[in-house]
């Protein structure tokens, strides 16, 4: 059985920011930018391990390329 390399985008997220960021890029990299992703402010005080995440608000045509690029995403799996 081969071993599989794992990359810095492959490995679990080491902070709530780390994780956001991650997100953003990713989203970035299909053309939707969510304006108010953020780490959770209450449950991500004090460096919370199981911080939130909030995707925010988007208008429709953002939610609609959103999953469109989640289905695309979905045809590799």
């Amino acid at each position: 059985m081969e071993m599989k390399e794992t990359t810095a985008d492959e490995r679990p997220a080491r902070s709530a920011d780390e994780a956001v960021e991650r997100l953003r890029a990713a989203l970035h990299g299909v053309g939707i930018i969510l304006p108010s992703l953020r780490v959770d402010p209450v449950s991500g005080a004090h460096g919370h391990p199981y911080a939130l995440v909030c995707l925010g608000r988007c208008n429709l045509g953002v939610a609609s390329r959103l999953a469109a690029a989640l289905r695309a995403g979905g045809a590799d799996a």
